[in-house]
C-alpha cells in the first residue's frame, strides 16, 4: 500500500471513531414503578460488539409479580411493594421496617412513585376541625390539654349549638375546605343520647352543604356507629396514637384493644375509618413501624391516616418534650404511603411548625391532605390564606368533596374481583389484636 493510501485509511478510521453513534432507546414500560437504586441499566449489544441491537423483552404482567414478599431483603421488599397492584393487609413488622429503613431520598422517591400510581399528585384534601365540646375529659392521655387530670388552664365547656357549627362550616367551605370535622372531649358516648341526637343533626345539616363530615367522639358501640351512619356521617376519627408496645406509656385509661374495637364498630357500620398517630411522644423508630403495622394490617386500610406531631402543652406530662426530628416524620409519611397506597395521608397537628419546604417534601413523599383554618381543637393551625399561597406556589389544588380521581390511576385494578381477593382482607379484628400483641422491643431514639 502506498504512503498516500495508508494516510487516507488512517484518517478515515480516526474520523469514524469520533462520529457519534445513534443508539436505540431502551424500552422500559415498568420504569415508573421500579426503584432507581435497584434498576439495572441494559446496554445494547451494538454498543460493545457492533452487532444489531436486540429488542428488550417486555416485563412480566403485574399479575405475575410476587406480592408475598417472602424475600426479606430490603431491596426486594421495597421493589415488590412499589410494584404491587393494590393494598394488602398481610404485612409483617420486618417488611415495614425494611421499607422504613430505606435511605431517605430513595424512600421518598419510591413513595412518590406509589403516590402517583394511586392518586392525582396535584390534589390535596383540605379539612377543617372544630371542637364542639371542649375540655373536662376523664381520660389521662399524656399529650392532651383537654384531660381533666392536668392543669392546662383550659376550661370545660358544653356542646356547642347547631347554629355555631353551621356558621363555622360555611366559613370553612367558602375557604376551600371540603371535609368538616367535629371533635368532642369525651371518653365514650354512653348515656349521651341527647348529645348524640344533636350531633346527628349537625352531621345531616353539614352534609347537606355538600361537605364530607367526620367526627371524633371517643369510643362507640355498634348501635351508635349505625346511628351516625344513618345521619350521613362520612368518616369517624379514632387514632391508635402509637405502637401497641409504647401505648401504655402514654395512656392508661383506655386500652389499645378498646381503640381497635371502636374502629371495628365504625367499619362494620359502613363508615370510613380515619385513624393515625402522634409522633414525638418519646417513642423510637420501632414504634413508628409498629404504628404503621397496626393500621396496615386492619381488615381494611383506613380511608385516611392523620400523621400528627406532638404539640407540647404546658401542664401535661409531655409538656416539655423536644420536637421530633423532621426526618423521622418524613420517613413515617413515606412508609405509610407505600404500605397503605390508597389511603389519604394527612398532615395534622404540628404542621404549623413545618416550613413551606418541609411541607412540600411531605407532599412529595405521599401526604395529600391537611388541616387548615384557625384552630385544630385547642391548638393553632395554619390559616386558609397561608395554605392557599402554599398550594398555589407548589402547583397543588384542593381536592373536591368525595373526589377520588381514578382517572389518574391507570394501573390501579378495577376488576370484577371481590374486595377480599383484591385487598387481601382475610384478617379479622380479633386476629389483628392477636397479631399486634407482641413482646416489647427496644430501639434507638428516633
Amino acid at each position: 500500500m502506498s504512503a498516500s493510501r495508508l494516510a487516507k485509511s488512517m484518517a478515515s478510521l480516526v474520523l469514524g471513531a469520533q462520529r457519534p453513534r445513534v443508539q436505540q432507546a431502551i424500552r422500559s414500560p415498568m420504569a415508573t414503578i421500579v426503584p432507581r437504586r435497584s434498576a439495572a441499566v441494559a446496554v445494547p449489544d451494538d454498543h460493545v460488539t457492533g452487532s444489531p441491537a436486540r429488542e428488550e423483552p417486555p416485563p412480566p404482567p403485574l399479575a405475575e409479580i410476587d406480592n408475598s414478599l417472602g424475600n426479606k431483603d430490603s431491596g426486594s421488599v421495597l421493589q415488590n411493594a412499589v410494584s404491587a397492584r393494590g393494598p394488602r393487609n398481610t404485612w409483617t413488622r420486618e417488611e415495614i421496617a425494611a421499607i422504613y429503613d430505606t435511605p431517605l431520598m430513595d424512600l421518598v422517591y419510591n413513595a412518590s412513585t406509589v403516590h402517583r400510581r394511586f392518586h392525582d399528585p396535584s390534589q390535596v384534601q383540605l379539612c377543617t376541625l372544630l371542637s364542639i365540646k371542649t375540655g373536662g375529659c376523664s381520660e389521662d392521655c399524656s399529650y392532651c390539654a383537654q384531660s381533666s387530670r392536668y392543669d392546662t388552664g383550659l376550661k370545660a365547656s358544653k356542646l356547642v349549638t347547631l347554629g355555631s357549627v353551621l356558621k363555622a362550616a360555611r366559613i370553612a367551605r367558602d375557604n376551600g375546605s371540603t371535609r368538616f370535622c367535629m371533635g368532642a372531649a369525651w371518653r365514650d358516648m354512653k348515656g349521651r343520647k341527647s348529645n348524640l341526637r344533636d350531633i346527628k343533626e349537625m352531621i345531616t345539616e353539614v352534609r347537606g352543604m355538600g361537605m364530607e363530615v367526620c367526627v371524633t367522639l371517643g369510643m362507640l358501640d355498634d348501635a351508635q356507629a349505625k346511628e351516625l351512619k344513618d345521619a350521613g356521617l362520612t368518616a369517624y376519627n379514632h387514632n391508635v396514637d402509637t405502637s401497641r408496645e409504647f401505648y401504655p406509656s402514654v395512656i392508661t385509661t383506655r386500652s389499645y384493644d378498646e381503640r381497635l374495637n371502636t374502629i371495628g364498630n365504625v367499619s362494620q357500620a359502613g363508615i370510613s375509618v380515619c385513624s393515625g398517630g402522634i409522633l414525638g411522644l418519646g417513642e423510637n423508630k420501632e414504634d413508628h413501624v409498629g404504628l404503621i403495622y397496626t393500621l396496615a394490617t386492619l381488615p381494611q386500610h383506613p380511608e385516611s391516616v392523620p400523621i400528627n406531631t406532638l404539640v407540647p402543652i404546658p401542664g401535661t406530662p409531655l409538656g416539655e418534650n423536644k420536637p421530633i426530628e423532621f426526618k423521622s416524620v418524613l420517613r413515617t409519611i413515606a412508609t405509610a404511603r407505600i404500605v397503605m397506597p390508597k389511603s389519604i395521608v394527612r398532615l395534622a397537628a404540628g404542621r404549623i411548625t413545618l416550613s413551606e419546604e418541609k411541607q412540600a417534601m411531605c407532599f412529595m413523599a405521599g401526604a395529600n391532605a391537611i388541616f387548615t383554618g384557625d384552630k385544630m381543637l385547642t391548638t393553632d393551625c395554619t390559616s386558609w390564606d397561608e395554605d392557599k399561597d402554599l398550594l398555589q406556589g407548589w402547583g397543588l389544588r384542593p381536592m373536591k368533596s368525595f373526589e377520588r380521581d381514578a382517572a389518574a390511576n391507570p394501573e390501579m385494578v378495577e376488576s370484577d374481583e371481590s374486595p377480599v381477593a383484591l385487598f387481601g382482607t382475610e384478617k379479622s379484628f380479633e386476629q389483628v389484636k392477636r397479631d399486634t400483641t407482641t413482646t416489647t422491643t427496644t430501639g434507638t431514639s428516633a
